[in-house]
This record gives structure tokens, C-alpha cells and sequence, in this order.
């Protein structure tokens, strides 16, 4: 539900003062357990300067007194450091927005010389690749390349030594290597593929950064993370939908759209995922018990379009050259339909294969 920029700093949880040291333990295990849970599909990598220390708070429900402490998740072996908690005003108002619409063209071979290789597996190691290509790339905010160091608010309107900025939304576009520089060697190889699966279409993206002194490369960071974590959030919701709801083999799936709903107190918008068959309303009722607040219809925004994805096969199998960017030559189709249990990998890949307004999909097998 986390746009890019956003992210969970730990946990919190109420007892009476006297219940607070049982609860120690399964708090320390819950935190690493969260950070293991959270990673586990990211597409990118944590950063040497990113603080890795994880909060738990735990308030007296009669005494309302707050004990704070902190844990370094990439430490195994990190014990509990006492820290201070403070109140600031008008934290969740001052913070600016990045927009963003990705095109995705994601050609991903699927092995057939090892066995051991599942298609899920062949899905994550596209996507894996495909991701390098979002980190490298050129990053234009409002039309403008800026330079990492560079204040994200450089010439913005002050007033009394205040920006004016902090409801501004910042347009970003990516812009991707096609080719590569002579100084590089090519690392494409030839392999024996059974079929490919293609992933084509447009992301939706939108991120978040405070407004206290932003700088460039956060922001971009920030963008590149929601582009990568809303096609790995996809891919995961829809292989769950078809294998907990085993949907009989036919030729369309319809694909999760994205649907941002105000943070309430907050210039913030979170997330979440909705399929074609379900209504305004019971969108609404997930958001309000996630939220635990009342959330109106007229508040959802509904990033993207209803699509289909399309399933055909080839008669023939094909060798793929990887890490190309060249479009793959029509070949000869015909309908195939999905059991879930047998082709689990090829489910998971669907969930982005299909993100946005004219996004095409085709899978080839023999």
C-alpha cells in the first residue's frame, strides 16, 4: 500500500505497563521477521546509507507512557538500543509528490535446458534484468536532467523563508539505454528456450519525498523503487487470485489496475490493487478496515484501465538472445489454456504482463 518514498519503520503495540517485557521478545522477532517478509521480492537493493535500524514502540494503555527502542535488521545478532520518541507538527502535511507513467517492454525466455530452472524462477530473472535497466536510467524532473546533489525545490517560489511547494506534484519521465556505449562489452547470450513470455504496457507510478530539504537523488530513488515494487506487487496479486480462486482455462485474464486513496491528516496517497469484478464499494470497505478510518467512493482514483492479457503458444520452439532490445519476430499462434497447478511460473508472470491502456501479451511454447 506504500507508494515509492514511504516505507515501514517498524512496529507498534499497546499493553499495560506491567505486560511490557513479555512482549519483548516476539516484538524483536516480529521486526526481523517484517524485514525478511518485505525483501523477499524487491527488485532492488538497499543503499550503504540508508539507516537500517527498525522501531518498536510500545504505549502503556493506562499510563499512555511511550518506550521506544530500536534494532539493526542487518545485524542478526543486534540486540535492543533504548531511543527517544518526540511529536513534531505538521510532519504528514509537508510532503511532494513525483508522477511518473512507464512504458514496459520485458522479453523474458523461458529455459529449456534446466529442468530445475521453474518458469517462476525464469519470471523473476526477467524482471531482475529489467530492473537494471530502470536503475540506469536517465531520470527528467519537470523536463529537466538535475544533477544528484541538486536541491529538488531549486528555483521554487520562498515566502518568508518557507516553500511554496509542499502540495507540488513533480512530473518525472525515464528515459532507457537502448544501446550500449562502445566502451562495453555485450553480455548477451544464446540460449534453448521452450517458449518466452512478453510483457508490454504502461505503469502508473507515484511517489513521495518530504519537503525538508529534498534532494534530487532521493526523489529519484524514491521513483525508481514504486516502478519496481508496483510490477513485483502485481505479478504477486495475480498468481494469488488465480490459484486461490482456480479460474477454469480460458483465453483473457483481466489484470489488477492500480487505485491511490487519500491518507487521511495527509497530503499522502496509498495504494492497493483491484480486479475488474470488483466494485467501487467493496474497494472502499478494504481501504476503510486497513485504514481504520471511513473512506468514500468519490476519494478512490483509479490509476489505469481495465485490460485483458491474451495467451497464445507457438508450434515450435525458439532459441532466444537475452538482454536485446530488439522486438521478437511474429510467429505462428494458437490458443492455449492454463492449468494453474501446471504452470504456476507462467501465471505469476501475467500479473504484469498486462498494466495499463493497449498493453499486448504473448506467450510462445512448444
Amino acid at each position: 500500500m506504500l507508494p515509492g518514498g514511504l516505507v515501514v519503520l517498524g512496529i507498534f503495540i499497546i499493553t499495560t505497563l506491567e505486560l511490557a517485557d513479555d512482549f519483548q521478545n516476539a516484538l524483536r522477532r516480529l521486526i526481523f521477521s517484517m524485514e525478511k517478509s518485505m525483501s523477499r521480492k524487491r527488485l532492488w537493493n538497499v543503499t550503504e546509507d540508508e539507516v537500517s535500524e527498525r522501531v518498536t514502540l510500545h504505549i502503556c494503555s493506562s499510563t499512555k507512557k511511550i518506550s521506544c527502542r530500536t534494532y539493526d535488521v542487518q545485524d542478526p545478532k543486534s540486540s535492543a538500543r533504548p531511543a527517544d520518541w518526540k511529536y513534531q507538527s505538521r510532519v504528514s502535511a509537508s510532503w511532494l509528490s513525483l508522477d511518473c507513467t512507464v512504458h514496459v517492454n520485458i522479453h523474458i525466455p523461458l529455459s529449456a535446458t534446466s529442468v530445475s530452472y521453474t518458469l517462476e524462477k525464469n519470471t523473476k530473472s526477467g524482471l531482475t534484468r529489467w530492473a537494471k535497466q530502470i536503475e540506469n536510467g536517465v531520470y527528467l524532473i519537470n523536463g529537466q536532467v538535475k544533477g544528484n546533489d541538486c536541491d529538488l525545490l531549486e528555483g521554487q517560489k520562498k515566502s518568508r523563508g518557507n516553500t511554496q511547494a509542499t502540495a507540488h506534484s513533480f512530473d518525472v519521465r525515464v528515459l532507457t539505454q537502448l544501446l550500449l556505449n562502445s566502451d562495453h562489452r555485450s553480455t548477451a547470450t544464446v540460449q534453448i528456450c521452450s517458449g518466452s513470455v512478453n510483457l508490454r504496457g504502461n505503469v502508473k507510478c507515484r511517489a513521495y519525498i518530504h519537503s525538508n530539504r529534498p534532494k534530487v537523488k532521493d526523489a529519484v530513488q524514491a521513483v525508481k523503487r514504486d516502478i519496481l515494487n508496483t510490477v513485483a506487487d502485481r505479478c504477486e496479486i495475480l498468481f494469488e487470485d488465480l490459484l486461490l480462486n482456480e479460474i477454469p482455462e480460458k483465453k483473457n485474464y483481466e489484470l489488477p489496475q492500480r487505485v491511490f486513496v487519500p491518507l487521511p491528516g495527509s497530503t499522502v496517497m496509498l495504494c492497493d490493487y483491484k480486479f475488474g469484478d470488483e466494485s467501487a464499494e467493496e474497494i472502499r470497505d478494504h481501504f476503510s478496515e486497513m485504514l481504520d478510518h471511513e473512506i468514500q467512493i468519490e476519494d478512490l482514483e483509479i490509476a489505469e484501465e481495465v485490460n485483458t492479457a491474451c495467451m497464445t503458444s507457438s508450434v515450435n520452439s525458439e532459441a532466444s538472445l537475452t538482454n536485446t532490445s530488439e522486438e521478437q519476430p511474429e510467429q505462428p499462434k494458437k490458443t492455449i489454456g492454463v492449468k494453474i497447478q501446471q504452470n504456476i511460473g507462467v501465471i505469476t508472470a501475467l500479473a504484469v504482463a498486462v498494466l495499463a491502456a493497449g498493453i499486448s501479451f504473448h506467450y510462445f511454447s512448444d
